[in-house]
C-alpha cells in the first residue's frame, strides 16, 4: 500500500508566521517514514575570504520559504504531493577545524542520500560544495556540474589554504569527481587576479556563460546550450546567490555588480526539467547584510525549483507557454 507524500502544513488554517520554520513548513525528516528529497543545513562560513556569516544562513532561508506554496505553476507540478520532501535539519560542523568540518559534510551527506534520497542543501559558504559532490560521486561516478556564481571558484588556494569558498571546484576535478567534459560556470562577472585566472579555469574543463551573456542571450539561449553541454549525464546545480546582482541579493559575503537578476536565475533552472539533476545547493547568504530578507526569499525560490525539478520525471523539458 502506497502512502501519500505528507505536505506541509495547511496555511489556510495555521498562519504562516506560526509554528515550527521548518522548510516550506513541511514536516521533519523524522516525521516520515523516510524522504525522496530532503532540505538540509549546513551552518558554516569558516571558508569565506571577505564578509562572514553564511551561517545563519539555514535559519534565514527557512524563515522566508514559510511563504511558499504548494504548486508551482511554472514547471506544472505540485511537488509536495509528487514525492515526499522533508527536513532534514542541520549537519553540525566543526566551526574552528574546516578539514573536519568536510569531512563532516561529506559523511553526513553520504548517510542522508544511503537509501537514494536527493538532497537539497542550504549554506553555508562554497567550500560545501567539495563534500557535497564527494558524496553523490560515490553514488553517480563523476558528474555534470552546472555552477551558478558571480566568481569562478576554482583557483588553488587562499593564504596557502586548499580549502575555502573560493577552490572547491579546482579540487573537484584534481579529485575526478566530476565530469570535466560537462563543466559550467553561469552568471560570472567582475575583475579577476589576472587573465591567467581564465586561461586556468578553461584548462580545468569549465565552459563559462556571463552574465552579460545572460544578458544579450537571454534565457532560451543560454538553457539550450547548457543543456546541450549536460546531455543526459547526471547533473549537480550550485548556486551562489551572488550571481544575482546586490540589487537582487544584497546579503552576501562577496558582492559583484552587474549580475543576473532573480527572474533569470529562476527560469534558467526552469529550463533544466527532464535533466537528470542529482543534487543541488544553495550557499553564500548572508542574512546580517540582507534588506528585507530580499536575499533569502531568492534563496528560498532556488531551493523550491532544484525541488521542483525532482519531482519531474525525465521525459523531457517543459513545453513553451503561451
Amino acid at each position: 500500500m502506497t502512502t501519500e507524500p505528507r505536505g506541509p502544513v495547511d496555511s489556510s488554517r495555521i498562519p504562516r508566521y506560526a509554528g515550527p520554520a521548518t522548510f516550506a513548513r513541511l514536516p521533519r525528516l523524522d516525521e516520515v517514514p523516510r524522504a525522496d528529497i530532503a532540505v538540509v543545513g549546513v551552518p558554516f562560513d569558516t571558508g569565506v575570504s571577505y564578509r562572514p556569516g553564511a551561517r545563519f544562513a539555514p535559519a534565514a532561508v527557512r524563515e522566508a520559504s514559510r511563504l511558499l506554496r504548494p504548486y508551482h505553476p511554472g514547471l506544472d507540478v505540485s511537488p509536495f504531493a509528487a514525492a515526499q520532501v522533508a527536513d532534514a535539519g542541520d549537519i553540525p560542523v566543526n566551526p574552528f577545524d574546516i578539514n573536519e568540518a568536510i569531512e563532516t559534510v561529506e559523511h553526513e551527506a553520504s548517510r542522508l542520500q544511503a537509501d537514494g534520497t536527493k538532497l537539497v542543501t542550504i549554506g553555508g559558504d562554497h567550500t560545501i560544495a567539495l563534500p557535497l559532490l564527494r558524496a553523490v560521486a560515490k553514488r553517480h561516478g563523476p558528474v555534470a556540474v552546472l555552477h551558478f556564481d558571480a566568481h569562478l571558484d576554482t583557483w588553488d588556494t587562499y593564504f596557502g589554504a586548499e580549502y575555502t569558498h573560493g577552490t572547491p571546484f579546482r579540487r573537484a576535478v584534481e579529485e575526478g569527481i566530476v565530469d570535466t567534459e560537462a563543466l559550467s560556470h553561469v552568471g560570472t562577472r567582475g575583475p579577476l587576479y589576472g587573465k591567467r585566472d581564465l586561461e586556468e579555469d578553461r584548462r580545468l574543463g569549465f565552459g563559462i556563460v556571463t552574465s552579460a551573456d545572460v544578458l544579450r542571450r537571454g534565457v532560451d539561449e543560454t538553457v539550450d546550450a547548457l543543456r546541450q553541454r549536460i546531455g543526459d549525464r547526471p547533473l549537480y546545480v550550485s548556486v551562489d546567490i551572488d550571481v544575482l546582482d546586490p540589487a537582487h541579493a544584497p546579503g552576501t559575503g562577496t558582492p559583484e555588480a552587474g549580475g543576473m537578476t532573480s527572474r533569470e536565475l529562476l527560469e534558467i533552472l526552469r529550463g533544466l526539467a527532464g535533466l537528470n539533476l542529482v543534487g543541488g545547493d544553495v550557499v553564500e547568504v548572508a542574512p546580517a547584510y540582507d534588506h528585507a530578507d530580499i536575499t533569502s526569499v531568492a534563496a528560498s525560490h532556488v531551493a523550491y525549483d532544484l525541488i521542483s525539478l525532482f519531482t519531474l520525471d525525465s521525459a523531457g523539458p517543459r513545453e513553451e507557454q503561451t
